[in-house]
């Protein structure tokens, strides 16, 4: 059981960085890093059944860390979609000054 949860977990994260790396859209990233906190969220519980709770208490920190970056990651979202109308990120760099 640990074997294929953490297998899972790989798998995830590894879509994630894909996305990541190769999308440039702002949601879609946004997404994909959602999902490689889940995947880190899910080896840490699978981790726990055998480690001890800790795991546990960890991955309700990671759901923090994931609740303020949604905040703050839609809001930017939002501010680039205001100015530019579009989400594309290759032109992120005119928001700057």
């Amino acid at each position: 059981m640990l074997a294929e949860a953490l297998a899972l977990s790989a798998a995830l994260f590894t879509i994630g960085v894909v996305g990541v790396l190769i999308r440039r859209n702002a949601i879609i990233i946004f997404m994909c890093v959602e999902l490689m906190l889940n995947a880190v969220n899910l080896s840490f519980v699978a981790l726990s059944r055998y480690y001890g709770a800790d795991g546990q208490v960890f991955v309700f920190f990671v759901m923090t860390v994931a609740a303020a970056e949604a905040a703050v990651g839609l809001a930017i979202i939002i501010s680039i979609f205001r100015h530019r109308q579009s989400v594309n990120l290759q032109n992120i760099n005119l928001l700057r000054g």
